[in-house]
């Protein structure tokens, strides 16, 4: 956890990264790029393809952490010089979600 970041920091940093998964998703449902159903529960988005398969975007408040879980493995990302990076080095959240939305819908995919 950062010390400096509050739990309201926090929550609004990941608040937004969730509208912002939410929003990517509706625009790429709109260009017919892929057929993503995503779902909103509290912290929790889940975002579920054509084939069924799932991608789950979840909020650890007491950790400051994002966490996200799909056919790849699961990823736990902390708020790091404005940036959403992966604590063990795996990279940034936009990017890891692009990649294994991609892999799991059979089309390339962006979510910025």
């Amino acid at each position: 956890m950062s010390p400096s970041q509050s739990d309201s920091e926090f929550m609004n940093g990941a608040e937004a990264l969730l509208r912002a998964v939410e929003l990517a998703c509706d625009r790429i449902n709109d260009g017919a790029a892929a057929d993503i159903d995503n779902q909103r529960v509290g912290g929790m988005v889940t975002l579920v393809f054509e084939n069924r398969s799932q991608i789950v975007v979840n909020l650890q408040k007491p950790l400051h952490e994002v966490w996200l879980a799909a056919r790849s493995g699961g990823y736990h990302f902390r708020w790091v010089d404005g940036h959403w990076q992966d604590t063990k080095g795996q990279g940034e959240f936009f990017a890891i979600l692009a990649r294994d939305a991609s892999a799991q819908s059979g089309a390339t995919l962006a979510f910025r």
